[in-house]
């Protein structure tokens, strides 16, 4: 069996050749990929959400189908759908870019919420049902949805119950000036996404998901992270705190970046560094508090200073 840390140095090696100065980014996403978990990237146009998953997907080598998601798409379009086949005089079943392994809902808010909707079966179950017939799909399986938190015209906001399906958000943003400096010099012949190659098959990192189940978790550390989620419920400055698919998420995250890490074992400080990117659009901030500029990330951050961090001896841990 491959080792977690090892595929996720090969992996976050590769994207960083086209994906340059993101990455914690690119660590975080290889997290919910590791924990089967589904990545929401909200940010402004041209930080690279696309490249990510592309590079992703060329870096294991998984088959990659991207959604140009617009309000006349249909739940037909990503699913696929039952085709009349006259020389058999049957129906055949085309099946849509779901099935890929790695599939991008690109401005996810532009199409409406019915042809969202047919995402969370995907998203949840791993499968697809279809007239009736329920396939299920390869793993590794990972929904990686873009979205652009500036531009509001013409888009239908994701509800919270399919953002809770969201396993992290996270955002790019703008790369510093010597960033940006390597990334034209990286472009002058051709794109570096034209020529990566995979560096870990799909085998791989299903033998990673797996692994870091296995991952462990004192008490201690469950107990503070059962903190955290529960103090979101009781905050004055929010209407709707984590649920429990929150705890089990920051739960398996902090296994997933123990492990690639290096660490057989969970600690504080994994939970600290995957907690805003897994709380962050599970909160509903009450809107006298966003008057007064309070944030998601704000709140967050208020909580994991507030609750105490268990100290572990070598024993436990």
């Amino acid at each position: 069996m491959p080792n977690t840390s090892t595929v996720a140095k090969a992996i976050i090696g590769n994207v960083e050749k086209v994906v340059i100065g993101k990455r914690q980014e690119v660590i975080l996403a290889l997290v919910s990929y590791f924990c089967e978990g589904h990545i929401l990237l909200e940010d402004v146009p041209g930080v690279a959400k696309t490249m990510l998953a592309r590079a992703l997907a060329q870096s294991v080598g998984c088959s990659f189908k991207r959604v140009q998601c617009t309000p006349d798409l249909l739940p037909n379009d990503i699913t696929g759908a039952s085709i009349f086949n006259p020389k058999t005089t049957d129906f055949e079943f085309r099946a849509g870019p779901i099935f890929a392994q790695i599939v991008l809902a690109d401005e996810i808010n532009r199409t409406t919420p019915r042809t969202q909707a047919s995402l969370l079966e995907a998203m949840a179950e791993r499968s697809v049902t279809v007239d009736g017939e329920t396939y299920e799909l390869e793993r590794p399986f990972l929904v990686i949805a873009t979205q652009n938190p500036v531009d509001h015209e013409g888009t239908f906001p994701l509800p919270e119950a399919q953002l809770d399906r969201f396993l992290v958000r996270l955002s790019l943003g703008y790369p510093n000036m010597e960033d940006e400096g390597r990334m034209l010099e990286l472009l002058r012949q051709q794109h570096p996404i034209e020529t990566l190659e995979p560096v870990v098959s799909a085998a791989d990192v299903v033998a990673c998901q797996d692994a870091i189940r296995d991952v462990h978790v004192d008490k201690k550390v469950r107990d503070y992270i059962l903190k955290i989620v529960h103090s979101t419920r009781d905050h004055d400055d929010v209407a709707l705190g984590g649920s429990p698919r929150a705890s089990i998420a920051l739960f398996r995250s902090s296994q997933a970046l123990a492990a690639i890490r290096g660490h057989d074992f969970v600690l504080p400080d994994d939970v600290k560094r995957v907690a805003p990117a897994v709380l962050g659009h599970r909160l509903i901030i009450k809107p006298e508090s966003r008057l007064r500029k309070i944030t998601s990330a704000t709140v967050v951050e208020e909580i994991l200073s507030d609750v105490a961090v268990p100290t572990l001896s070598q024993g436990t841990a």
